[in-house]
């Protein structure tokens, strides 16, 4: 079983090894990856969310019918705006079987793909997380979310095939 997980852990790095020999082109996979860290320390929940970027502005002018530009945005705020509404509406988390608030921090470019920076405070301990996220769905029926989430130095992962929305991760 063990094997089977690492074959599709590795999916990303190949994702990107595609895309950086053909940037103008469509690439073969769409695939996100989220991030969750426990912070005992700081008693929060530390969320990133990496997305292809040419796949992100598609999805955010296609559902929000604006002009998008992630890389050199003219107005920083209203590129902001798009990628935290949207987050907030096809990501959620409850710690504990108990929902939380998201606090949005930001996004920055890096290349080929958009990393997006979501923060939830007052979350001294961590034994169960749910996560719900349906990112992209609206724009790829091939899309995967692959979920990597870390409580106390334990790192578990998950991915969410299209159309499968929920993982919960017990610690």
């Amino acid at each position: 079983m063990a094997s089977s997980v690492y074959k599709w852990l590795i999916i990303p790095i190949l994702v990107l090894s595609l895309t950086a020999a053909r940037p103008s082109e469509d690439h073969p996979f769409h695939v996100s990856v989220i991030e969750i860290n426990h912070n005992a320390a700081d008693k929060t929940l530390e969320i990133s969310c990496k997305i292809f970027t040419d796949d992100f502005e598609k999805v955010l002018a296609k559902n929000y019918h604006t002009k998008v530009d992630l890389i050199n945005p003219s107005n920083k705020s209203a590129m902001d705006t798009l990628v935290k509404k949207y987050l907030f509406s096809h990501l959620s988390v409850s710690a504990n079987s108990q929902p939380v608030r998201f606090s949005y921090l930001g996004f920055e470019n890096d290349k080929e793909a958009v990393y997006s920076y979501i923060e939830v405070e007052n979350v001294p301990v961590v034994s169960k997380l749910g996560v719900s996220a349906n990112i992209m769905y609206d724009q790829f029926d091939d899309q995967m979310n692959i979920m990597h989430v870390t409580v106390n130095g334990s790192r578990k992962s998950s991915k969410l095939n299209f159309p499968e929305v929920e993982a919960v991760f017990n610690f």
